[in-house]
């Protein structure tokens, strides 16, 4: 016979993840290419080198979005390199065009160094490096970049070093520094020329209409919701449409992609949380508990606890259980007083008390007499044993007595009410003897210190307390029994 095992109706099956919409998807993807765009916008100026040398393209296209132009001098320079170059292969080194030409650049190279082209793109770094490299190159007493430049352009240099190697190593070396150099249009508002928006206004455009349609169908879903509290809702998606601030987009584009699982940000957000109150968790605890200790030691000092503690049967007490706390701690300290502690403390009474009364006994003349009468001579010392013993056990079993004695008169009115009237009288003449100006200045103390004492002992103990064990036991709390 085959049993066929059904799944319980009443069995949960494994929560599955939530599909995300395929449109919720796309428009994450295009904020994240949107927003990489912005980021590629803003490094564009500072990696502009970068681009020139590994993606020349790409600078001639974005170029004109970020109002960069060829600088007009240093343009001239690279087409009078380029016009020698071609008047070499023609005529030869040693004709009078070349030499034309040579002195061309070598004046070029003055202008160069005198005016800094490069200071208007903020590059005179570039121009430092140029001349730091052409002084190794063509060395001279003087040290000068302008004599390096001189020697470097001379028929006589060239045809001794050799025009191919010399060429090639300034096209090398050079040239891409001084291809790097670039001017950039200024507006009329006085800024530099930036036609990004002309590539972020589609973007603008796609994210404006969505935002409304969500924000509208958010509304209509929701009736209690109005279109403006829908768009509250959807407050980060604002950063989308601004055309400045274009970096706080991150935080629109980070929870597009969470929400579309793109990855799943949630480890990353929940790490980051426990780093944080990792953080803070232990100057936070330790404040909280400086501030109750103080307060505490501040109500002890001022007398407020006492005026609490000796004047609340004359005040009205809000009691939540029928049970007076006090009464049953105090109840309980006799209990484990009276059963369990002096029991234990039998034999050292026992030995104080024999100790003592032999003492006594020694120094006593009537036990000297005794001592001296034949047949009488223990009788002192068995005396004594027996007087111990009685008096150990009056000391132990006797409250115990006495105890049991005491619960069964509680159990009938009149019981009730004499150890009700105890209890009363108890509390009242211990009250009395505490609110003695002495009495109480020293438990004052005592208790002030042992609470500046606990301070400092506790707050050492949170500073040596693995914070990350704690978040990891909290965590696992939330794990068996998730809100």
């Amino acid at each position: 016979m085959t049993l066929k095992l059904q799944p319980s109706k009443n069995s949960k099956s494994p929560k599955k993840s939530p599909k995300i919409p395929w449109f919720e998807r796309l428009m994450a993807l295009i904020a994240l290419g949107n927003l990489s765009l912005v980021l590629f916008d803003i490094s564009y100026v500072p990696w502009r080198d970068f681009y020139c040398r590994q993606l020349p393209l790409l600078t001639q296209v974005y170029d004109p979005f970020k109002g960069i132009k060829p600088h007009r001098d240093t343009q001239k320079y690279l087409e009078s390199l380029d016009e020698l170059k071609n008047q070499v292969v023609q005529t030869g080194l040693a004709s009078p065009q070349v030499t034309a030409k040579l002195q061309e650049l070598d004046n070029l190279s003055v202008k160069m160094i005198d005016e800094d082209p490069f200071r208007v793109a903020s590059k005179s770094g570039t121009l430092e490096k140029i001349k730091d490299r052409m002084r190794d190159r063509a060395p001279n007493p003087e040290d000068s970049a302008k004599q390096s430049f001189k020697t470097f352009w001379s028929q006589d240099y060239l045809t001794r070093k050799g025009w191919p190697t010399e060429i090639n190593w300034f096209d090398a070396k050079i040239k891409p520094l001084i291809a790097t150099n670039y001017y950039r249009a200024i507006g009329e508002n006085g800024d530099f020329t930036d036609d990004f928006w002309m590539i972020d206004l589609p973007f603008i455009v796609i994210f404006a209409i969505e935002f409304l349609a969500r924000t509208y169908f958010i509304s209509r879903r929701h009736r209690s919701v109005s279109w403006r509290a829908a768009m509250l809702w959807r407050w980060y998606d604002i950063f989308m449409l601004l055309p400045f601030w274009r970096l706080l987009r991150v935080l629109s584009v980070t929870i597009r992609i969470h929400q579309a699982k793109m990855p799943d940000l949630q480890p990353i957000r929940t790490q980051i949380s426990r780093g944080f109150v990792a953080n803070f968790a232990q100057e936070l605890t330790e404040v909280v508990v400086i501030q109750l200790i103080n307060q505490m030691q501040q109500s002890i000092s001022s007398g407020e606890l006492a005026k609490q503690l000796f004047q609340s049967q004359k005040q009205r007490y809000l009691d939540i259980n029928n049970i007076n706390e006090i009464e049953a701690i105090a109840t309980h300290l006799v209990q484990i007083t009276v059963y369990k502690v002096l029991p234990q403390l039998q034999p050292d009474l026992e030995a104080l008390l024999r100790y003592n009364i032999e003492l006594f006994l020694k120094q006593s003349p009537l036990y000297q007499g005794f001592q001296q009468v034949p047949g009488l001579g223990n009788l002192p010392a068995q005396l004594a044993e027996q007087l111990v013993a009685e008096l150990s056990k009056l000391a132990t079993l006797g409250p115990q007595d006495a105890y049991e004695a005491f619960k069964i008169a509680s159990e009938d009115p009149v019981g009730t009410k004499l150890s009700s009237q105890l209890v009363q009288h108890f509390g009242q003449a211990l009250g009395a003897e505490l609110q003695q100006q002495q009495t109480w200045q020293e438990i004052q103390m005592l208790l002030c210190d042992f609470l500046e004492e606990f301070k400092i002992n506790y707050i050492q103990r949170l500073s040596e307390e693995d914070f990350e064990k704690i978040l990891e036991q909290a965590k696992e709390l939330q794990r068996i029994a998730p809100r």
